[in-house]
């Protein structure tokens, strides 16, 4: 299964590192982290769209001074994309040189020397069972996958080793620290479920999403910044196609200051609202909401 090395060494210094690395975690979040790297437990984290599910990953990953290995998850990804596969072009042109040379080498030992490392090609799942140094494993929008994809899920977190027929079982020598991610918008089998801890994430408070924006975004002043959140959270409560993310709250503070703007009136709003609403129905109806028609 691979040795495990815990790489906190308290719920503060989860807080700390990651505050360095520039997330600001509250107490459930860095106290869910420490648990999970100190018990060696995947962390399965769920939530809408733009809470910061994926930068927690990088961010983590950043902490530990570790490499950041990602498998997104789509509709369709297969075993080969996940895992490994063999690089076809390559073993097709070595069978070409072998059957078109004179030393009449036989199908048996052709076969050999195509199934070899040479050939092999290491998808996330492989590449992270396989480093030795220190690795974060995001599987991003697990909830995309086909049932099929949490069946292999299920396989490599539990015993953290592939098999490869042609080659035997890799095993891994040191365990990534695993984060897999959810937008909810299919419900993850509770077998899958059971092997993570698991934490929920949503929108931060005002209070909290004002921290956000004052440290990535220090020269925005702090009544502008207060404005800002508070006409965020306001689009957030409205029935929009997409809500404002972490991240667009923050192209918006960026915005607001290459501007120049020192206050967010209702012409600031209606003349910067394409930053964070992409969609033109959700425009129209914060138009309406907020009265800036």
């Amino acid at each position: 299964m691979g040795q495990h090395s815990p790489q906190f060494g308290s719920v503060a210094d989860v807080a700390q590192r990651l505050a360095a690395a520039g997330y600001l975690a509250d107490a459930a979040i860095a106290t869910t982290v420490f648990l999970a790297d100190r018990l060696a437990k995947p962390l399965l984290v769920e939530g809408p769209a733009g809470v910061g599910k994926t930068e927690l990953a990088k961010a983590l990953a950043t902490a530990t001074d570790a490499e950041l290995i990602r498998l997104q998850c789509y509709e369709g990804l297969d075993e080969a994309r996940a895992l490994y596969e063999w690089n076809y072009k390559k073993q097709l042109l070595r069978i070409q040189v072998s059957t078109g040379s004179a030393t009449g080498e036989s199908w048996d030992e052709v076969h050999d020397d195509i199934f070899t490392e040479e050939f092999l090609l290491a998808r996330p799942l492989l590449a992270a069972i396989r480093r030795t140094g220190p690795t974060v494993l995001l599987i991003d929008e697990t909830d995309k996958a086909d049932v099929e994809v949490e069946g292999l899920l299920l396989e490599v977190l539990s015993d953290f080793q592939v098999t490869v027929p042609e080659l035997g079982t890799i095993v891994a020598s040191r365990r990534p620290i695993v984060v897999l991610t959810s937008n909810a918008t299919r419900e993850l089998s509770e077998a899958l479920k059971r092997r993570c801890l698991y934490l929920a994430l949503d929108y931060p408070s005002a209070e909290r999403e004002r921290e956000i924006v004052q440290a990535k975004v220090p020269d925005l002043a702090p009544k502008l910044a207060e404005q800002l959140v508070g006409t965020v959270r306001a689009l957030r409560a409205l029935e929009l196609k997409k809500s404002p993310s972490i991240a667009e709250t923050l192209d918006w503070a960026h915005t607001l200051l290459a501007l120049g703007l020192t206050t967010l009136d209702e012409a600031a709003v209606k003349s910067t609202l394409g930053v964070v609403l992409k969609h033109a129905s959700d425009q129209e109806r914060a138009a309406t909401e907020l009265r800036l028609n």
